[in-house]
């Protein structure tokens, strides 16, 4: 089964030539698609650097940082194009690490969507400060209450999709760009009767690097899901 990890970048040249080796070593049917919007830090050009190493490694340039979302969304559509059967979202940073990877592939056989969850079993998140904690757990608190997705972490960014998900969802009208793409996308492949699972992982803030977290995303997520509950209802997901 052909795997691919696409992982957006945007100023991670201290991360991506760690992760991506350790990505690959999971198993030899796994590929990594690198996303980069435009790093002025020289990101991009370490990406090309790996892609002209590693036959496994591709790379897609975006001229301009243009939003986590649609760098999935891009991401996704290559794999589609690719025939991927499975596609996973991960970060560059470490938050989400790579020996969870054999779990999320076990799990998929019996699942159509498998999220890597910080909230499944207590609180397992790492050096992170108590308020962004607490409006972590909030929010997917928040998100569950309006749009009823029976998701513990509907805001985790760490995932598996079966290619048939994707294929299923328009792509192009998936609107969100910041961390509510990803109540999006689960919440849209629920709809659409995908089965979810959620398996546990730690995650541990970034050590390296700045965080792309701001109020303009917060913003974004907290009518997002009003957003999403009322097109449910009128049937236009």
């Amino acid at each position: 089964m052909k795997t691919l990890v696409i992982i957006p970048t945007y100023n991670e040249k201290d991360n991506i030539e760690r992760i991506v080796p350790q990505v690959l070593e999971k198993h030899t049917s796994i590929d990594v698609l690198i996303v980069d919007d435009g790093s002025p830090d020289g990101t991009g050009e370490i990406a090309d650097l790996m892609s002209e190493e590693n036959s496994r490694v591709f790379v897609i340039h975006r001229k301009n940082k243009s939003g986590l979302g649609t760098a999935y969304v891009a991401g996704f559509k290559y794999a589609i194009q690719k025939k991927y059967d499975y596609v996973f979202e991960m970060d560059a940073d470490f938050s989400h690490d790579p020996k969870y990877i054999p779990g999320f592939l076990d799990a998929i056989k019996e699942a159509d969507l498998v999220i890597g969850s910080r909230y499944i079993s207590g609180v397992n998140v790492i050096n992170w400060p108590m308020s962004r904690l607490l409006l972590s757990y909030y929010a997917n608190v928040y998100s569950r209450i309006v749009t009823g997705l029976p998701v513990k972490d509907a805001t985790g960014g760490f995932k598996c999709f079966r290619r048939e998900v994707l294929e299923a969802i328009d792509l192009d009208r998936v609107k969100s760009n910041g961390y509510s793409f990803q109540i999006e996308m689960s919440f849209r492949a629920w709809r659409k009767g995908f089965r979810i699972k959620e398996i546990p992982i730690v995650f541990e803030d970034r050590r390296l690097g700045q965080s792309k977290m701001s109020k303009k995303i917060v913003k974004e997520a907290i009518w997002m899901v009003w957003r999403l509950r009322l097109m449910s209802l009128l049937g236009k997901l």
